[in-house]
This record gives C-alpha cells, structure tokens and sequence, in this order.
C-alpha cells in the first residue's frame, strides 16, 4: 500500500512539473517597437532598450488575427510603433551528428498601435 501512495505522489509530482513547464513556454512577453518590415526571416521590429540603444527583434509568425486588423505584410504599417504581444515557443530537433537543436519561435499574438 504504502509503495503503490509513492508511485502515485511521484506521478503527480512529476505530472504537475510538465504541465508547468510547457505553460512557462507559452506565456506572452511584451515589446514596444517600431516595424521595420518583412524579411525572408520573419516580420521586424526596432526596439530601444533602457541604455537607449536600439536593438532589433524579429517574429517568425504572426496569428492571422492580427493580420487582418494590421496588414504587415504591405509597406503600410512600416515606421509604425506598436506594442507588441507575442508567445515564445522553443522547437527541438535532431541535427545530422543526433544533437538537439534548438530554434527560439516567435509568434506574434496582439498588436497596439502607439
């Protein structure tokens, strides 16, 4: 009785571990930045950071909601400052010598015009 109530703590234990961990991945960060286009890469925006420094972020993805309310696949919104809400994903593969790569996935959740 008393190894069968281990095994079930640990499970759970375990269990809740996953469970936060893969919600950590799916948080929302913010940025405030201006847009600076789209490159073969993703969509481009320039930020500055508190040493007054301007630093460059780019999104791989881009929720087809957003799409519709800002258009940044046009030159339209391009010098536009938004704040941006996106999710960070991390996607892991197996390279040719068997390692884990790792590739940071950005996505852009919710656009506000500033």
């Amino acid at each position: 009785m008393k190894t069968k109530s281990v095994v079930l703590i640990s499970f759970l234990v375990m269990s809740f571990i996953a469970l936060t961990s893969m919600n950590t991945l799916q948080d929302s960060s913010t940025f405030e930045g201006k847009y600076d286009g789209r490159e073969e890469y993703g969509y481009s925006f320039t930020g500055i950071n508190a040493a007054g420094e301007e630093y460059n972020m780019s999104f791989h993805n881009v929720e087809a909601s957003v799409l519709k309310t800002f258009d940044l696949n046009s030159a339209n919104q391009i010098g536009t400052k938004f704040q941006v809400t996106y999710t960070t994903k991390i996607e892991i593969e197996k390279d040719e010598y068997g390692m884990d790569d790792e590739t940071e996935i950005l996505t852009i959740v919710a656009l506000k015009k500033l």
